[in-house]
C-alpha cells in the first residue's frame, strides 16, 4: 500500500488571515475526492504562503 501524496500543483500567494479557514473548508468538503490542500510560510519571502495540492 502506498500512502504517499503526489503534488497536483503549487501556488505561490499573499497571506491573509482567512486563508488557513479556506485550506480548511476546501479539505473538509473535498476529502471525499482524494485531495488535500497543504499551506506553509515561504521562508524567503515574508507575507508570502505556498498553497499545494495533492492527490491522496
Amino acid at each position: 500500500m502506498d500512502d504517499k501524496l503526489s503534488v497536483i500543483g503549487t501556488h505561490i500567494c499573499t497571506a491573509t488571515d482567512d486563508l488557513y479557514q479556506l485550506v480548511d473548508f476546501l479539505n473538509r468538503n473535498l476529502k471525499d475526492k482524494n485531495v488535500i490542500f497543504g499551506l506553509a510560510r515561504v521562508p524567503e519571502e515574508p507575507g508570502k504562503m505556498i498553497l499545494t495540492l495533492y492527490r491522496a
